[in-house]
Protein backbone atom coordinates (compact mmCIF):
# COMPACT_ATOMS: atom_id res chain seq x y z
CA UNK A 1 0.00 0.00 0.00
CA UNK A 2 1.55 3.79 -1.31
CA UNK A 3 0.89 5.55 2.29
CA UNK A 4 0.64 9.47 1.31
CA UNK A 5 -1.38 10.44 4.56
CA UNK A 6 -2.83 14.04 4.36
CA UNK A 7 -3.41 15.62 7.25
CA UNK A 8 -6.36 14.36 8.27
CA UNK A 9 -5.24 11.06 8.16
CA UNK A 10 -7.54 10.30 5.06
CA UNK A 11 -6.86 7.08 3.51
CA UNK A 12 -9.53 6.42 1.32
CA UNK A 13 -7.57 7.34 -1.69
CA UNK A 14 -5.20 4.90 -1.11
CA UNK A 15 -4.81 2.51 -3.62
CA UNK A 16 -5.07 -1.46 -2.45
CA UNK A 17 -2.35 -3.35 -3.49
CA UNK A 18 -3.61 -7.32 -4.97
CA UNK A 19 -1.48 -10.27 -5.98
CA UNK A 20 -3.61 -12.76 -7.87
CA UNK A 21 -2.07 -16.30 -7.53
CA UNK A 22 -4.10 -18.57 -10.46
CA UNK A 23 -2.40 -21.30 -12.41
CA UNK A 24 -5.24 -20.31 -15.25
CA UNK A 25 -2.81 -17.23 -16.67
CA UNK A 26 -6.12 -16.31 -18.65
CA UNK A 27 -8.52 -16.39 -15.64
CA UNK A 28 -5.70 -14.63 -13.09
CA UNK A 29 -5.71 -11.57 -15.71
CA UNK A 30 -8.91 -10.83 -16.33
CA UNK A 31 -9.41 -10.81 -12.57
CA UNK A 32 -6.48 -8.61 -12.26
CA UNK A 33 -8.26 -6.46 -15.43
CA UNK A 34 -11.63 -5.90 -13.13
CA UNK A 35 -9.92 -5.05 -9.88
CA UNK A 36 -7.82 -2.63 -11.96
CA UNK A 37 -11.22 -0.53 -13.03
CA UNK A 38 -11.90 0.04 -9.51
CA UNK A 39 -8.68 1.41 -8.70
CA UNK A 40 -6.22 -1.67 -7.26
CA UNK A 41 -3.12 -1.79 -8.47
CA UNK A 42 -2.66 -6.23 -9.52
CA UNK A 43 0.41 -8.53 -9.63
CA UNK A 44 -0.41 -11.98 -11.35
CA UNK A 45 1.38 -15.10 -10.45
CA UNK A 46 0.41 -18.00 -12.78
CA UNK A 47 1.87 -20.70 -10.08
CA UNK A 48 1.90 -21.44 -6.33
CA UNK A 49 5.67 -20.90 -6.14
CA UNK A 50 5.61 -17.68 -8.06
CA UNK A 51 3.09 -16.69 -5.49
CA UNK A 52 5.28 -17.44 -2.49
CA UNK A 53 7.98 -15.52 -4.41
CA UNK A 54 6.10 -12.66 -4.57
CA UNK A 55 4.48 -12.84 -1.24
CA UNK A 56 8.49 -13.00 0.90
CA UNK A 57 9.37 -10.17 -1.41
CA UNK A 58 6.88 -7.38 -1.48
CA UNK A 59 4.06 -6.36 0.59
CA UNK A 60 0.45 -6.53 -0.59
CA UNK A 61 -2.90 -5.99 1.39
CA UNK A 62 -4.74 -8.22 -0.16
CA UNK A 63 -4.15 -11.63 -1.85
CA UNK A 64 -6.59 -13.68 -3.89
CA UNK A 65 -5.31 -17.50 -4.34
CA UNK A 66 -6.95 -20.32 -6.23
CA UNK A 67 -7.53 -23.09 -3.80
CA UNK A 68 -6.59 -25.61 -6.10
CA UNK A 69 -3.40 -25.92 -8.01
CA UNK A 70 -1.14 -28.62 -9.80
CA UNK A 71 2.19 -27.40 -7.27
CA UNK A 72 1.47 -25.33 -3.97
CA UNK A 73 -2.32 -24.93 -3.61
CA UNK A 74 -4.08 -22.16 -1.59
CA UNK A 75 -4.32 -23.09 1.47
CA UNK A 76 -0.52 -23.02 1.63
CA UNK A 77 -0.48 -19.54 0.02
CA UNK A 78 -2.21 -18.62 3.04
CA UNK A 79 -0.43 -19.51 5.30
CA UNK A 80 2.21 -18.01 4.01
CA UNK A 81 0.47 -14.69 3.67
CA UNK A 82 -0.62 -15.06 7.32
CA UNK A 83 3.60 -15.19 8.15
CA UNK A 84 4.99 -12.96 5.36
CA UNK A 85 2.12 -10.25 5.47
CA UNK A 86 -0.21 -10.76 8.74
CA UNK A 87 -2.05 -7.73 8.10
CA UNK A 88 -2.64 -8.38 4.28
CA UNK A 89 -6.47 -10.12 4.20
CA UNK A 90 -6.78 -13.55 1.75
CA UNK A 91 -9.64 -14.61 -0.20
CA UNK A 92 -10.07 -17.97 -2.13
CA UNK A 93 -11.39 -19.02 -4.95
CA UNK A 94 -12.65 -22.42 -5.32
CA UNK A 95 -15.20 -24.88 -7.08
CA UNK A 96 -18.31 -26.09 -5.94
CA UNK A 97 -17.22 -29.53 -5.14
CA UNK A 98 -13.85 -27.77 -2.77
CA UNK A 99 -16.21 -26.02 -0.13
CA UNK A 100 -14.78 -27.75 2.41
CA UNK A 101 -11.43 -26.96 1.81
CA UNK A 102 -13.03 -23.66 1.37
CA UNK A 103 -14.03 -24.11 4.86
CA UNK A 104 -11.02 -25.16 6.12
CA UNK A 105 -9.51 -21.71 4.70
CA UNK A 106 -11.59 -19.51 6.40
CA UNK A 107 -10.49 -21.29 9.64
CA UNK A 108 -7.38 -20.95 8.82
CA UNK A 109 -7.96 -16.94 8.57
CA UNK A 110 -9.38 -16.20 4.94
CA UNK A 111 -11.09 -13.09 4.67
CA UNK A 112 -13.76 -15.03 2.93
CA UNK A 113 -14.09 -17.56 -0.47
CA UNK A 114 -16.12 -17.24 -3.52
CA UNK A 115 -16.78 -19.99 -6.19
CA UNK A 116 -16.25 -20.36 -9.74
CA UNK A 117 -16.99 -19.30 -11.94
CA UNK A 118 -16.49 -16.27 -10.66
CA UNK A 119 -19.18 -13.58 -10.69
CA UNK A 120 -16.82 -10.23 -10.54
CA UNK A 121 -19.22 -7.81 -9.50
CA UNK A 122 -19.39 -10.08 -6.14
CA UNK A 123 -15.51 -10.08 -6.35
CA UNK A 124 -15.37 -6.30 -6.62
CA UNK A 125 -17.94 -6.27 -3.36
CA UNK A 126 -15.48 -8.42 -1.80
CA UNK A 127 -12.27 -6.90 -2.60
CA UNK A 128 -13.96 -3.38 -1.48
CA UNK A 129 -15.09 -4.73 1.72
CA UNK A 130 -11.56 -6.37 2.42
CA UNK A 131 -10.28 -2.88 1.47
CA UNK A 132 -12.85 -1.07 3.70
CA UNK A 133 -11.45 -2.88 6.43
CA UNK A 134 -7.64 -2.69 5.90
CA UNK A 135 -8.25 0.89 5.48
CA UNK A 136 -9.71 1.47 8.88
CA UNK A 137 -6.52 -0.52 10.53
CA UNK A 138 -4.81 1.33 9.02
CA UNK A 139 -5.85 4.69 9.87
CA UNK A 140 -5.98 3.58 13.43
CA UNK A 141 -2.33 2.41 12.94
CA UNK A 142 -1.62 6.25 11.60
CA UNK A 143 -3.83 8.07 14.24
CA UNK A 144 -1.61 6.14 17.05
CA UNK A 145 1.30 7.19 15.57
CA UNK A 146 0.48 11.17 15.13
CA UNK A 147 -0.38 10.90 18.46
CA UNK A 148 2.76 9.13 19.87
CA UNK A 149 4.71 12.35 18.05
CA UNK A 150 2.24 14.72 19.27
CA UNK A 151 1.86 13.62 23.32
CA UNK A 152 5.48 11.57 22.91
CA UNK A 153 6.01 8.23 24.82
CA UNK A 154 2.75 6.45 26.48
CA UNK A 155 1.30 9.92 28.09
CA UNK A 156 4.75 11.78 28.41
CA UNK A 157 3.19 14.54 26.77
CA UNK A 158 5.41 17.67 24.95
CA UNK A 159 6.96 18.52 21.70
CA UNK A 160 8.91 21.22 23.06
CA UNK A 161 12.68 20.28 22.47
CA UNK A 162 12.82 19.95 26.15
CA UNK A 163 10.62 17.05 26.16
CA UNK A 164 11.52 15.84 23.18
CA UNK A 165 15.38 14.72 24.01
CA UNK A 166 13.23 13.29 27.46
CA UNK A 167 10.86 11.29 25.16
CA UNK A 168 14.41 10.13 22.76
CA UNK A 169 15.86 9.04 26.16
CA UNK A 170 13.10 6.94 27.21
CA UNK A 171 12.70 5.20 23.93
CA UNK A 172 16.53 4.29 24.00
CA UNK A 173 16.79 3.30 27.61
CA UNK A 174 12.56 1.64 27.81
CA UNK A 175 14.10 -2.34 26.07
CA UNK A 176 17.29 -2.22 28.46
CA UNK A 177 18.06 -3.03 31.90
CA UNK A 178 19.75 0.33 32.85
CA UNK A 179 19.19 1.43 36.28
CA UNK A 180 18.01 5.06 35.48
CA UNK A 181 17.55 8.59 37.69
CA UNK A 182 15.03 10.79 36.92
CA UNK A 183 15.41 14.34 38.31
CA UNK A 184 12.88 17.03 38.08
CA UNK A 185 10.97 19.58 40.63
CA UNK A 186 7.59 18.24 42.26
CA UNK A 187 5.01 17.53 39.83
CA UNK A 188 7.41 17.37 36.39
CA UNK A 189 6.06 13.95 36.21
CA UNK A 190 8.53 11.69 37.56
CA UNK A 191 6.19 8.64 38.19
CA UNK A 192 4.46 8.84 34.60
CA UNK A 193 8.09 8.87 32.99
CA UNK A 194 9.07 5.48 35.52
CA UNK A 195 5.86 3.99 34.57
CA UNK A 196 6.66 4.45 30.37
CA UNK A 197 10.06 2.77 30.71
CA UNK A 198 8.43 0.08 32.60
CA UNK A 199 5.02 -0.32 30.18
CA UNK A 200 7.21 -0.23 26.75
CA UNK A 201 10.33 -2.66 28.63
CA UNK A 202 10.95 -6.65 28.24
CA UNK A 203 9.26 -6.26 31.58
CA UNK A 204 6.00 -4.68 30.80
CA UNK A 205 3.90 -8.11 32.14
CA UNK A 206 5.48 -7.75 35.43
CA UNK A 207 4.62 -5.87 38.28
CA UNK A 208 5.38 -1.63 38.50
CA UNK A 209 5.90 -1.16 42.32
CA UNK A 210 5.81 2.32 43.40
CA UNK A 211 7.76 3.85 46.86
CA UNK A 212 7.25 6.89 47.82
CA UNK A 213 10.34 6.93 50.36
CA UNK A 214 9.41 10.78 51.93
CA UNK A 215 5.75 9.00 52.49
CA UNK A 216 6.86 6.60 54.92
CA UNK A 217 8.66 6.91 58.83
CA UNK A 218 11.97 5.31 58.85
CA UNK A 219 11.17 2.92 61.32
CA UNK A 220 8.90 1.27 58.69
CA UNK A 221 10.93 1.85 55.41
CA UNK A 222 13.45 -0.92 55.41
CA UNK A 223 10.46 -3.29 55.96
CA UNK A 224 8.61 -1.83 53.68
CA UNK A 225 11.63 -2.78 50.98
CA UNK A 226 12.59 -5.55 52.15
CA UNK A 227 10.22 -7.06 54.33
CA UNK A 228 10.21 -9.11 57.46
CA UNK A 229 9.49 -12.05 59.45
CA UNK A 230 6.88 -12.75 61.94
CA UNK A 231 7.95 -11.30 65.18
CA UNK A 232 11.18 -9.12 63.69
CA UNK A 233 9.98 -6.26 65.56
CA UNK A 234 7.40 -5.25 67.88
CA UNK A 235 3.97 -5.13 66.24
CA UNK A 236 5.19 -7.60 63.04
CA UNK A 237 2.46 -10.74 63.90
CA UNK A 238 2.70 -11.75 60.40
CA UNK A 239 5.27 -12.49 57.69
CA UNK A 240 5.11 -9.12 55.15
CA UNK A 241 6.72 -9.51 51.80
CA UNK A 242 8.97 -5.99 51.09
CA UNK A 243 8.85 -4.12 47.54
CA UNK A 244 11.46 -5.65 46.19
CA UNK A 245 10.09 -9.10 45.92
CA UNK A 246 6.91 -7.86 44.98
CA UNK A 247 8.33 -6.18 42.10
CA UNK A 248 10.32 -9.23 41.32
CA UNK A 249 10.61 -9.67 37.42
CA UNK A 250 9.37 -6.20 37.09
CA UNK A 251 9.94 -2.76 38.18
CA UNK A 252 10.62 -1.10 41.40
CA UNK A 253 10.23 2.94 41.35
CA UNK A 254 11.81 4.74 44.36
CA UNK A 255 10.61 8.29 44.44
CA UNK A 256 11.72 11.18 46.80
CA UNK A 257 15.18 8.85 47.05
CA UNK A 258 17.06 11.97 48.18
CA UNK A 259 14.67 11.48 51.85
CA UNK A 260 16.29 8.31 52.15
CA UNK A 261 18.09 7.64 55.94
CA UNK A 262 22.28 6.63 55.84
CA UNK A 263 21.48 3.45 56.76
CA UNK A 264 18.92 2.61 54.26
CA UNK A 265 21.27 3.96 51.72
CA UNK A 266 23.91 1.73 52.54
CA UNK A 267 21.41 -1.97 52.57
CA UNK A 268 19.82 -0.71 49.26
CA UNK A 269 23.46 -0.13 47.41
CA UNK A 270 24.20 -4.12 49.06
CA UNK A 271 21.14 -5.03 47.10
CA UNK A 272 21.86 -3.19 44.01
CA UNK A 273 25.34 -4.80 43.60
CA UNK A 274 24.59 -8.54 45.09
CA UNK A 275 20.48 -8.74 43.93
CA UNK A 276 19.72 -10.35 47.12
CA UNK A 277 17.66 -8.92 49.98
CA UNK A 278 17.33 -10.21 53.54
CA UNK A 279 14.03 -9.54 55.78
CA UNK A 280 13.70 -8.40 58.71
CA UNK A 281 14.05 -11.12 61.09
CA UNK A 282 16.19 -13.30 58.84
CA UNK A 283 19.10 -14.08 57.81
CA UNK A 284 18.25 -16.23 54.51
CA UNK A 285 19.52 -14.17 51.21
CA UNK A 286 16.82 -14.25 49.11
CA UNK A 287 17.69 -13.54 44.80
CA UNK A 288 15.57 -10.66 43.44
CA UNK A 289 15.23 -9.40 39.67
CA UNK A 290 14.24 -6.01 39.55
CA UNK A 291 14.81 -2.84 37.45
CA UNK A 292 15.58 -0.33 39.70
CA UNK A 293 14.14 3.41 38.57
CA UNK A 294 14.78 6.42 41.12
CA UNK A 295 13.70 9.81 41.13
CA UNK A 296 14.31 12.92 43.48
CA UNK A 297 13.60 16.46 43.65
CA UNK A 298 16.70 16.93 45.67
CA UNK A 299 20.07 18.29 44.45
CA UNK A 300 21.92 14.85 45.46
CA UNK A 301 25.34 16.01 44.46
CA UNK A 302 25.34 19.06 47.15
CA UNK A 303 23.77 15.90 49.27
CA UNK A 304 27.11 14.07 48.57
CA UNK A 305 29.31 17.07 49.83
CA UNK A 306 27.58 17.34 52.81
CA UNK A 307 27.72 13.59 53.36
CA UNK A 308 23.68 13.09 53.60
CA UNK A 309 23.79 10.94 50.92
CA UNK A 310 26.05 8.23 49.71
CA UNK A 311 28.48 9.02 47.02
CA UNK A 312 28.77 4.94 45.53
CA UNK A 313 25.07 4.92 45.58
CA UNK A 314 24.35 8.16 43.50
CA UNK A 315 27.08 7.08 40.90
CA UNK A 316 24.66 2.97 41.19
CA UNK A 317 21.37 4.95 40.85
CA UNK A 318 22.70 7.18 37.87
CA UNK A 319 23.46 5.01 35.40
CA UNK A 320 21.44 7.22 33.09
CA UNK A 321 19.85 10.32 34.03
CA UNK A 322 16.69 11.96 32.91
CA UNK A 323 15.75 15.73 33.87
CA UNK A 324 13.09 16.83 33.21
CA UNK A 325 12.01 20.47 32.36
CA UNK A 326 9.71 22.26 34.89
CA UNK A 327 6.69 23.59 33.16
CA UNK A 328 7.76 27.40 33.07
CA UNK A 329 10.03 26.21 30.85
CA UNK A 330 7.90 24.49 28.30
CA UNK A 331 5.10 27.04 28.04
CA UNK A 332 4.04 25.35 24.68
CA UNK A 333 3.45 22.57 25.58
CA UNK A 334 0.61 23.96 28.43
CA UNK A 335 -1.78 24.07 25.80
CA UNK A 336 -1.63 20.37 24.52
CA UNK A 337 -1.04 19.38 28.46
CA UNK A 338 -4.61 21.28 28.92
CA UNK A 339 -6.45 19.65 25.97
CA UNK A 340 -5.33 16.19 27.56
CA UNK A 341 -6.81 16.62 31.03
CA UNK A 342 -9.58 18.65 29.93
CA UNK A 343 -10.88 15.00 27.90
CA UNK A 344 -9.62 13.08 30.72
CA UNK A 345 -11.62 14.73 33.16
CA UNK A 346 -15.20 15.06 30.86
CA UNK A 347 -14.76 11.51 30.45
CA UNK A 348 -14.63 10.99 34.64
CA UNK A 349 -16.98 13.33 35.69
CA UNK A 350 -19.25 12.48 32.71
CA UNK A 351 -19.10 16.60 31.90
CA UNK A 352 -19.27 18.20 28.71
CA UNK A 353 -17.47 21.78 28.06
CA UNK A 354 -17.42 23.66 24.43
CA UNK A 355 -13.32 24.06 25.68
CA UNK A 356 -11.09 26.76 27.17
CA UNK A 357 -11.78 30.68 26.19
CA UNK A 358 -8.93 32.56 24.99
CA UNK A 359 -8.13 34.69 27.96
CA UNK A 360 -8.39 32.14 30.04
CA UNK A 361 -6.26 29.67 27.85
CA UNK A 362 -3.66 32.93 27.66
CA UNK A 363 -3.86 33.04 31.42
CA UNK A 364 -2.52 29.20 31.93
CA UNK A 365 0.16 29.97 29.85
CA UNK A 366 1.02 32.66 31.58
CA UNK A 367 1.06 31.26 34.91
CA UNK A 368 4.14 30.38 36.41
CA UNK A 369 3.31 26.65 37.51
CA UNK A 370 5.71 26.34 40.89
CA UNK A 371 3.59 22.93 41.36
CA UNK A 372 4.13 22.10 37.48
CA UNK A 373 2.10 19.55 35.71
CA UNK A 374 0.51 18.37 39.24
CA UNK A 375 -0.49 21.62 39.68
CA UNK A 376 -2.26 22.23 35.88
CA UNK A 377 -3.63 18.77 36.05
CA UNK A 378 -5.85 19.81 39.65
CA UNK A 379 -6.28 23.42 38.07
CA UNK A 380 -8.33 21.80 34.86
CA UNK A 381 -10.32 19.59 37.33
CA UNK A 382 -11.34 21.85 39.63
CA UNK A 383 -12.20 24.40 36.58
CA UNK A 384 -14.10 21.84 35.23
CA UNK A 385 -16.17 21.36 38.66
CA UNK A 386 -16.78 24.31 39.29
CA UNK A 387 -18.06 25.66 35.38
CA UNK A 388 -21.86 26.08 35.17
CA UNK A 389 -21.84 27.13 31.51
CA UNK A 390 -20.11 24.60 29.30
CA UNK A 391 -17.11 26.92 28.56
CA UNK A 392 -14.06 26.85 30.91
CA UNK A 393 -13.61 30.83 31.51
CA UNK A 394 -11.66 33.77 33.30
CA UNK A 395 -14.07 33.02 36.34
CA UNK A 396 -13.49 29.42 36.82
CA UNK A 397 -9.92 30.03 37.10
CA UNK A 398 -8.71 29.95 40.49
CA UNK A 399 -7.55 33.74 41.95
CA UNK A 400 -3.83 33.27 40.97
CA UNK A 401 -4.14 32.70 37.91
CA UNK A 402 -7.71 35.00 36.55
CA UNK A 403 -5.18 38.09 37.44
CA UNK A 404 -3.01 37.15 34.35
CA UNK A 405 -6.15 36.91 32.08
CA UNK A 406 -6.31 40.90 31.17
CA UNK A 407 -7.75 41.73 27.79
CA UNK A 408 -8.31 40.48 24.10
CA UNK A 409 -4.93 42.56 23.15
CA UNK A 410 -2.89 41.06 26.15
CA UNK A 411 0.28 39.55 25.95
CA UNK A 412 -0.31 35.67 24.57
CA UNK A 413 3.30 34.50 26.81
CA UNK A 414 5.35 37.06 29.17
CA UNK A 415 8.38 37.69 27.27
CA UNK A 416 6.81 36.77 23.90
CA UNK A 417 4.38 39.82 22.99
CA UNK A 418 6.11 42.23 24.89
CA UNK A 419 6.40 44.35 21.70
CA UNK A 420 2.77 45.16 21.94
CA UNK A 421 3.16 48.61 22.71
CA UNK A 422 4.58 49.43 19.63
CA UNK A 423 1.22 47.35 17.72
CA UNK A 424 -0.85 50.59 19.16
CA UNK A 425 -1.98 52.83 16.54
CA UNK A 426 -0.58 49.75 13.36
CA UNK A 427 -3.56 48.52 11.48
CA UNK A 428 -5.68 45.80 12.50
CA UNK A 429 -3.84 43.63 9.83
CA UNK A 430 -0.30 44.02 11.06
CA UNK A 431 -1.32 43.74 14.86
CA UNK A 432 -3.13 39.85 13.99
CA UNK A 433 0.13 39.44 11.08
CA UNK A 434 2.21 39.98 14.79
CA UNK A 435 0.10 38.32 17.30
CA UNK A 436 0.38 35.11 14.89
CA UNK A 437 3.93 34.91 14.50
CA UNK A 438 4.68 35.32 18.11
CA UNK A 439 2.26 32.32 18.61
CA UNK A 440 4.41 30.49 15.96
CA UNK A 441 7.66 31.56 17.62
CA UNK A 442 6.38 29.95 21.10
CA UNK A 443 5.06 26.83 19.94
CA UNK A 444 8.00 26.13 17.37
CA UNK A 445 6.19 26.52 14.43
CA UNK A 446 3.56 23.85 15.36
CA UNK A 447 0.04 25.30 14.12
CA UNK A 448 -1.69 23.08 15.77
CA UNK A 449 -0.84 24.59 19.82
CA UNK A 450 -0.85 28.03 17.91
CA UNK A 451 -3.97 28.10 17.01
CA UNK A 452 -5.50 26.92 20.39
CA UNK A 453 -3.30 29.90 21.50
CA UNK A 454 -5.25 32.17 19.52
CA UNK A 455 -8.22 31.18 19.78
CA UNK A 456 -8.61 30.28 16.22
CA UNK A 457 -8.84 27.26 14.05
CA UNK A 458 -6.64 25.25 12.39
CA UNK A 459 -6.94 26.38 9.05
CA UNK A 460 -7.99 29.47 9.43
CA UNK A 461 -4.78 29.79 11.54
CA UNK A 462 -2.83 27.98 7.84
CA UNK A 463 -4.12 31.10 5.49
CA UNK A 464 -3.17 34.23 7.56
CA UNK A 465 0.06 32.23 7.62
CA UNK A 466 -0.37 32.15 4.09
CA UNK A 467 -2.07 35.83 3.83
CA UNK A 468 0.37 37.83 5.75
CA UNK A 469 3.53 35.41 4.30
CA UNK A 470 5.15 34.01 7.42
CA UNK A 471 7.47 31.80 8.55
CA UNK A 472 6.40 28.70 10.06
Amino acid sequence: MSEHLDNDTDLTNVVISVLIVDDDEAHAQAVAESLERIGCECTTANSGPKGIECIESENYDIVITDLKMDDVDGLTILRKTKEELPEAEVIVLTGYSSIHSAVTAMQGGAYTYLTKPLDIQELRNAVEKASTRIRLIRRNAALNRRLDERFGFEGVIGTSPAMNKVIEQLKNLAPTETTVLILGESGTGKELVARALHQNSPRKNKPFVPLNISALPESILESELFGHEQGAFTGAATRRIGKFEHANGGTLFLDEVGEMPMETQIKLLRVLEDRKITRLGSNEERPVNVRLVAATNAHLKEMMEDGSFRRDLYYRLSVVTISLPPLRERRGDIPLLIEHFLKEFCQRHQKEVQGVSRAARHALVAFDWPGNIRQLRNTIEGMLALDTDGLLDVDDLPDEISTLAGGEGDEIVPGVSSGADLMIGKPLRDVEAYYIARALEVTEGKREEAAKMLGIGERTLYRKIKEYGLKQ
